[in-house]
């Protein structure tokens, strides 16, 4: 295995590094907000006193799309972020490590074996991170919970009418002015159209319910038939 050698910040994106080890490559990474712990097996990499965990494009979309070039992820530290489709918690982690301590992660999701991953490997270990076992579809469920306007409204939800449903909360819980992300997922959409006539068609519901496109990337090679898409709500 190649020994990592140093570290330094993106480019373009606060809160994410890269590490620079011996073979010459160089991988992305965030600094664990919850030293010791991995959350999908990922490698714990210390350097300069700093513990950092590799960050899977192949694992977590927002990873790749950063691969990818996009040109901007709002994510900042002390951000507030609705998160919709927490999974077993591989991108909220990192999103966790990226606004630090005194930001604040709300982890929406509907399916209670995957929430107990969540609770047990994320949750358990970052005060910043709030799960929510809840339908997406139907954002006023969780209005007890969510108390507050968030920064981000992050959508990364395998099922139809994706756009529709960012938007949905996005109309409860997102500042003016705040932003979408949103992985678009082709196949969970449509799997009789090609992925760039779904791609248009929810872009186009986004600009129909008062975003401004910022930016869109495809995943590929890390992600086939996904679309990853930043936007600004008026």
């Amino acid at each position: 295995m190649a020994t990592p050698l140093s570290h330094f910040s993106h480019e373009k994106v606060e809160g994410v590094f890269w590490i620079e080890f011996d073979d010459g490559t160089k991988k992305l990474a965030t600094l664990n907000l919850a030293p010791g712990i991995r959350v999908y097996g990922e490698q714990l990499v210390k350097l300069e006193g700093k513990e950092f965990r590799i960050w899977n494009p192949y694992r977590s979309k927002l990873a790749a799309a950063i691969l990818k070039g996009i040109s901007i992820i709002p994510i900042r530290k002390e951000t507030r972020i609705l998160y919709l489709g927490a999974a077993a918690g591989t991108t909220p982690s990192h999103i966790s490590d990226m606004i630090g301590e005194k930001g604040l992660l709300y982890g929406v999701e509907f399916a209670p074996r995957v929430m107990r991953e969540f609770l047990e490997k994320v949750v358990s270990f970052r005060r910043n991170v709030i799960p929510i076992l809840a339908d997406a579809r139907f954002p006023h469920k969780y209005s007890y919970i969510v108390c507050e306007k968030v920064n981000i409204v992050y959508a990364d939800i395998a099922q139809p009418f994706q756009s529709k449903i960012l938007a949905d909360n996005a109309e409860f819980y997102l500042k003016s002015g705040g932003y979408a992300i949103q992985a678009i997922k082709a196949m969970s959409i449509d799997v009789t159209k090609e992925p760039s006539e779904t791609y248009k068609k929810e872009i186009a519901h986004l600009k129909d319910r008062g975003f401004e496109i910022i930016d869109v990337v495809h995943l590929e090679p890390y992600d086939v038939a996904h679309a990853f898409v930043v936007a600004r709500y008026r």
